[in-house]
């Protein structure tokens, strides 16, 4: 089968302190995010370092990391692979991501400001507008949604541990936005969520958006049975 083209970032800028091996890190967190690295994709130090216009050295320690974390394993011969997820470590990141999105959406119910709630209003508004054939859109805008929601909930440990798991959600593969209907779902399920944050009840932002992630598992199951 050929090999799936992968078009990322270009070059990285160090700045404010970031170590190289740090800021190469962050870069390739960030292409796993944008979709740019999909499970089974290789990753060779040279390849990695040309893009970048870094040393191989820096990418290196980058890839370890990257190893260590378990988002990629060593492939036959050189460079890695970005790792696919089986069933149970599908099941296991949505159950933490209910947990999460859950605590999230009470916390913002407590916190957040009014422009805070315009601006996920906004964010949403730009949601619907995507056109449907265009998945990888919603699911930026979708992102946006969540951080949003995740900043308004004025934790910093929960803001950490949301994002390490959006490198998680990224191992996923494409989006739950290709499954038939599921874009419109997700915006009655967002609005529902918002207005629930407005109006400043927690228990229903909560039971809100657990369901909402309940149901981005069952669209995900739904990809997983077509691979």
């Amino acid at each position: 089968m050929a090999r799936r083209p992968v078009k990322a970032g270009g070059s990285i800028t160090r700045g404010g302190g970031v170590a190289l091996g740090e800021a190469v890190f962050r870069s390739l967190c960030e292409s796993l995010q944008a979709g740019s690295y999909r499970a089974g994709d290789r990753l060779r130090e040279e390849e990695v370092a040309k893009r970048l216009k870094v040393s191989r050295t820096p990418v290196r320690e980058a890839l370890g990391r990257l190893a260590a974390r378990g988002f990629v394993e060593p492939a036959g011969g050189r460079g890695v692979i970005v790792r696919n997820l089986d069933i149970s470590e599908v099941l296991e990141l949505y159950a933490m991501r209910e947990i999460m999105e859950g605590a999230s959406a009470r916390l913002a119910a407590e916190h957040a400001s009014v422009p805070e709630v315009d601006a996920l209003r906004d964010i949403e508004q730009s949601f619907i507008e995507a056109s449907e054939t265009d998945a990888a859109e919603m699911a930026r805008l979708n992102r946006a949604f969540h951080e949003a929601i995740c900043r308004a909930a004025r934790n910093r440990y929960l803001d950490n541990a949301s994002r390490e798991l959006q490198d998680w959600i990224a191992l996923l593969g494409p989006t739950t936005f290709t499954v038939a209907g599921r874009p419109s779902t997700s915006h009655g399920e967002h609005q529902a969520i918002i207005d629930a944050i407005a109006t400043r009840d927690g228990n229903r932002a909560e039971q809100l958006a657990r369901a909402h992630i309940r149901e981005a598992l069952r669209c995900r199951l739904k990809l997983v049975q077509r691979q």
